[in-house]
């Protein structure tokens, strides 16, 4: 899959959420030894809610107008 140059910056909310899903991963990795049965489940949760917010919004963008 080819992507027109800068595409990146040109769907802000496709960054945003992915930003945020990095970000997520980033503290369970850091964290998770550390974190309760609730709190892992909750961050599961949370990364499965991202990663379709994720696949929404890239989606979006694929579908032709109209």
């Amino acid at each position: 899959m080819s992507f027109k140059g800068g595409e990146r910056r040109v769907n802000r909310e496709l960054r945003e959420v992915l930003d945020e899903l990095v970000e997520h991963v980033r503290y369970v990795a850091r964290n998770v030894k550390t974190m309760s049965q609730q709190d892992l489940e909750y961050a599961e949760e949370r990364l499965e809610w991202l990663a379709d917010e994720v696949w929404r919004t890239a989606t979006e963008t694929l579908e032709p107008p109209g």
